[in-house]
């Protein structure tokens, strides 16, 4: 086994987005070392001020969203009809391909939000494929117990201290898998990974023992092995995922996700005249 080591460190850093919600953002647009993917938010406050705006409806267009949730609740609505609700420990995946026009809102009576948003490219194949929506209840998601750690699988396939396991979610673009791991302080994981994809993680609370130390709210991005040894200075909790790089050129603009400036227009355009998410 050839082990991973930390290469990279890149910073969250607050933002906003939807009606005012307060976030913590990482961006990998044009970021090669995180391909296949481009974005990930933290949503976290126990002030509804921060929250209780929502993102109300908005387009996309050529890439997948994974909503997860660690406390809270939000609602899913698009115009094709799908509706569906998560609560702790839930999530939803939305393949946006040519066009989805959705929204996400929390519950009115909701004192605390924690949860995150990832964004995963489709190679262009697939960006214009038809839209796709699936609710996955927390009941759906297993949850592995180790020594001083817990793990919940997201999506994928895993191998985890010799135990395999794999996620309600299996159809993600790239390949890509999703955990969220609870780290006690000193307690450790070895992941088997394979060896072609990219493996990033989003230390969402406390440290890892990483050299050079990373400081919380970092995301890591580990270079190439097939092996991957997690260790916990203090009580730490992190998203970890994989996926296979696509290696085409990545052109963002707000909402869409295309490969070229020319794709980009189109979509706009669509979405202006009514034709959006069309055949």
């Amino acid at each position: 086994m050839s082990q991973r080591t930390l290469q990279h460190i890149i910073p969250s850093h607050p933002s906003s987005d939807g009606d005012g919600v307060k976030i913590r953002r990482v961006a990998m647009f044009d970021l090669p070392a995180t391909d296949p993917f481009l974005m990930l938010d933290e949503l976290s406050s126990d002030n509804p001020d921060d929250y209780i705006g929502g993102f109300p409806p908005h387009p996309h267009r050529g890439m997948e969203t994974l909503t997860y949730l660690r406390h809270g609740s939000l609602e899913h609505r698009d115009h094709l009809g799908n509706r569906g609700l998560i609560t702790s420990g839930g999530a939803q995946w939305m393949s946006a391909g040519r066009g989805i026009i959705h929204s996400e809102m929390p519950a009115l009576d909701m004192q605390r939000l924690h949860g995150f948003q990832l964004w995963i490219n489709l190679p262009a194949k697939d960006k214009m494929s038809a839209p796709k929506y699936r609710d996955v209840p927390a009941a759906e998601i297993p949850q592995l117990e180790f020594h001083q750690a817990q793990v919940q699988v997201i999506a994928g396939a895993w191998n985890i201290n010799g135990q395999s396991s794999e996620g309600p979610l299996m159809d993600l673009a790239a390949d890509a898998g999703y955990l969220d791991i609870h780290l006690q302080a000193g307690a450790s994981l070895t992941l088997t990974t394979p060896a072609e994809q990219r493996v990033i993680a989003l230390v969402y609370k406390g440290q890892l023992n990483t050299s050079p130390q990373a400081p919380e709210k970092s995301l890591l991005v580990f270079g190439q092995g097939d092996e991957l040894q997690l260790q916990a200075v203090n009580d730490a909790g992190l998203i970890l995922l994989r996926g296979t790089p696509i290696r085409e050129k990545v052109v963002h603009y707000g909402p869409f996700v295309m490969n070229s400036t020319e794709e980009i227009q189109q979509a706009i355009a669509d979405y202006n005249s009514g034709r959006f998410g069309r055949d």
